[in-house]
């Protein structure tokens, strides 16, 4: 049986652009041809798909690491390259993508949902494009944009319309194997549910997802026993059904064991507030009557229904409420999605001091310096007015550079000139 893997970390980049291409038409009988030099293709992005065949995150546990294809480089004759397949990422549904700062920037919240999680590089302009009345035969062409790594955190948060909730051995599963098709492994012993196990219930001809959650205890909110794990599937579900064992076959008083589930329920994120019913189970069991009977003193205004799961009574009234109670409760919440941090954030730079020597320094000088063809004057001209549109010389004279002082960008130095 494979593992159930509900939390991974996944290391993504998006492919590369290509290159453009430095290129001059040559041809026999055919004079001062030009530059024909042909751009660069983008780089491919990173897709997700939502995928209901997928159930578990086990696969990111083996390789967390993946990379779009790159963008061809340009060619002669105005030929772009070619550009880099998309890659695209399948998982299952109800996947939360997370950033390092703990932002959602992805929610798989339906089946066949398909989202671009990074944009591939841009191709970079080949020589032909750098041609004008005034510089016929530019010796030079940009790069294709590089991509950067980004590391985000997988989280697999169950959709399900009810959610089963309550300590270890209470009933969860066997009443999903009661209500529905679903069969979960059931025992005589806690913690029998490692992983949530999900049914579809058909009633009155209401069809509506059942998850049951893997057993809570006291300080599950705090990381003891499965409870934290499995915390978070919680989250989707429109309504609880807080299942407990009326009888105190487990030698547990079943209204404390109300009150420390909702307790924990509330210390995870007031979960406790979430719409919910009980189920009070085991009712076939001697001492349950009276047990109800403070239950329900309790349970104040939450309807308790009682049940018994080996015996399969008391169920048509607790679905004919969970029915009316979903007519009405809003559908399930969406995550808000910030963007993923997008390719073009490389652009910034900065300026400091080393000694006397100013550096400029960034992913984008980067850039800009393999944009440029030293030995050529057209594109030192075209260096100098990058530098002047993109801000990088204001900075320097903010920064206090004045005429002869030394700057340093990249591998590259050379004297301030205003």
């Amino acid at each position: 049986m494979a593992s159930f893997v509900d939390r991974a970390p996944l290391r993504l980049k998006a492919g590369s652009g290509g290159d453009g291409a430095v290129s001059f038409h040559r041809e026999k009988f055919v004079q001062n041809g030009g530059p024909d030099g042909g751009d660069g293709g983008n780089g491919g992005n990173i897709v997700l798909l939502a995928d209901h065949n997928l159930h578990t995150l086990l696969d990111f546990r083996f390789k967390s690491k993946y990379a779009a294809e790159n963008g061809e480089n340009g060619s002669s004759a105005r030929r772009r390259g070619k550009s880099g397949e998309d890659l695209i990422i399948k998982l299952p549904v109800g996947t939360v993508v997370r950033d390092m700062e703990g932002r959602i920037v992805a929610d798989m919240y339906a089946d066949g949902e398909s989202k671009v999680l990074l944009h591939g590089g841009r191709g970079g302009h080949g020589n032909a494009r750098f041609a004008t009345p005034t510089r016929q035969a530019p010796n030079f062409a940009k790069p294709g944009l590089r991509t950067q790594w980004h590391d985000f955190t997988l989280e697999l948060k169950t959709i399900a319309d009810v959610g089963l909730v309550g300590y270890p051995n209470v009933g969860k599963s066997s009443i999903l194997a009661a209500v529905t098709a679903a069969r979960p492994r059931i025992a005589n012993y806690h913690f029998t549910t490692m992983t949530p196990n999900l049914g579809i219930v058909s009633h009155r001809g209401v069809s509506f997802g059942m998850a049951d959650i893997p057993g809570l205890i006291e300080n599950a909110s705090e990381g003891a026993g499965l409870g934290f794990a499995f915390l978070r599937h919680v989250e989707r579900t429109r309504l609880l059904i807080h299942v407990v064992d009326v009888s105190g076959s487990e030698g547990r008083d079943p209204v404390s064991d109300y009150r420390q589930i909702n307790e924990e329920l509330r210390r995870y994120g007031q979960l406790d507030r979430r719409p919910q019913i009980v189920a009070a189970n085991k009712m076939d069991l001697p001492g349950a009557e009276d047990n109800l009977v403070r239950l329900r003193e309790a349970a104040g205004e939450t309807q308790v229904f009682p049940v018994s799961a080996a015996a399969g009574t008391g169920f048509d009234g607790l679905l004919g409420r969970v029915v009316e109670m979903l007519s009405r409760l809003p559908m399930q919440e969406r995550y808000e999605e910030a963007p993923a941090e997008v390719e073009e954030s490389i652009r910034g730079f900065e300026v400091n001091r080393d000694g006397d020597v100013y550096v400029v320094e960034g992913p984008s000088i980067e850039h800009l310096i393999a944009s440029v063809n030293f030995d050529d004057h057209e594109s030192l001209l075209w260096f100098q007015a990058t530098m002047q549109k993109s801000g990088i010389i204001d900075a320097l004279r903010a920064a206090g550079a004045q005429e002869g002082d030394t700057v340093r960008m990249d591998d590259l130095e050379f004297d301030f000139v205003e």
